[in-house]
């Protein structure tokens, strides 16, 4: 994913303004698996920018890294709007970023249910200016291509929060 041009193209203009605006961000991710934070440190001087990221694949690193609460994600589910948002407000708190941007999904191939489908991923990001989620329902474009998604989607929130 960081061969892709139009996506490094992406993440050389987030750090570029990031780093002009003197502000600093996080990443919190789970199904993308660290390829937003491994996509913004492909970009040279992207330190000056990008605070640190954090892969909390399992619930119990939500809950040791970030400081995910444990009942949130036995009474929602870790694929949820609450749990997306309490990644992106514990991954700012937990780094002292000016803002954070959290994913979480299910990339398939299995692990869906009629409920909580292969494709469907929650996002959020949490700035000065509060925290914001979206929810995406991408279908099964296979697990590239819902991550790859799930990563556009998170330069998005990346972007708006500046």
């Amino acid at each position: 994913m960081i061969d892709d041009p139009e996506l490094l193209a992406r993440a050389e203009r987030l750090v570029a303004a990031y780093a002009a605006a003197g502000r600093t961000l996080a990443t919190a991710e789970s199904c993308t698996g660290g390829l937003v934070a491994a996509l913004l440190t492909a970009v040279p001087g992207s330190s000056a920018a990008v605070e640190r990221g954090y892969v909390t694949y399992s619930n119990a690193a939500k809950a040791e890294a970030i400081g995910v609460d444990p009942r949130l994600i036995e009474a929602h589910g870790a694929v949820s709007e609450p749990v997306a948002k309490a990644m992106a407000e514990g991954a700012r708190t937990a780094s002292r970023a000016d803002v954070a941007v959290a994913i979480t999904g299910i990339a398939g191939p299995g692990g869906g249910s009629a409920d909580k489908p292969v494709g469907l991923v929650h996002l959020a990001v949490a700035s000065p200016g509060g925290t914001h989620h979206l929810e995406r329902r991408y279908g099964d474009l296979g697990r590239a291509g819902i991550r790859r998604a799930a990563v556009e989607d998170a330069l998005g929130l990346l972007e708006g929060a500046l």
